[in-house]
């Protein structure tokens, strides 16, 4: 389905590598689930970073950025003020994600894009 809502928001991350699979397991288990709960979050995805080459000028490049973060959510919303509900605040501090998970993690990178065009 295509994106719907005027907010996207993008929370980006790298992990420690040996807690990859627990940071997995809990995100897609726990984390998500209890997010997309939250009033006004309308969908969410999940995402890794992959090597990207690509034809530009009719030229086939490689592109590399450096410090980029392996994994992304996207979190399709309602409006800005959901990042900052009750709701959110709650979401993300539950199950195990904060204690174990949360803890190492790095890079970590919280953006949020409203779109341009209705």
């Amino acid at each position: 389905m295509p994106i719907q809502s005027r907010y996207l928001f993008c929370a980006a991350m790298d992990v420690e590598p040996s807690k990859d699979a627990l940071f997995n397991e809990v995100y897609d288990q726990e984390h998500v689930p209890l997010i997309a709960t939250v009033p006004g979050v309308i969908a969410t995805a999940r995402f890794t970073r992959e090597e990207l080459t690509m034809i530009i000028g009719g030229e086939r490049k490689t592109i590399v950025i450096e410090g980029e973060p392996r994994y992304n959510a996207l979190y399709e919303l309602e409006s800005p003020d959901v990042l900052t509900s009750e709701a959110w605040a709650k979401a993300v501090d539950q199950g195990r994600w904060p204690g174990e998970v949360r803890p190492f993690t790095k890079n970590r990178r919280h953006v949020l894009y409203r779109r341009i065009v209705p």
